[in-house]
């Protein structure tokens, strides 16, 4: 038999914590309302996006020490 290869990862654990998934919830949110927006200061559009939208909303639950992966290098 051959030895496979396992992940990091422990059976049953979660990627996300549970504070991830709100900012993520919340920034869906305000793309629907239309009212987020990508850079610093409103410098950015308006977001479209539905990727871009839960990429803002992981990187301010990264901000506020939510259990959030690191980015891809």
């Amino acid at each position: 038999m051959a030895a496979r290869k396992r992940s990091g990862r422990k059976s049953g654990g979660r990627k996300y914590g549970k504070a991830a998934g709100k900012s993520v919830e919340s920034a869906m949110r305000r793309r629907n309302q239309g009212t987020l927006e990508s850079g610093k200061g409103g410098r950015g559009g308006k977001v479209r996006s539905r990727k871009q939208a839960i990429a803002i909303g992981l990187s301010e639950a990264r901000k506020k020490g939510a259990k959030v992966p690191r980015k891809a290098a």
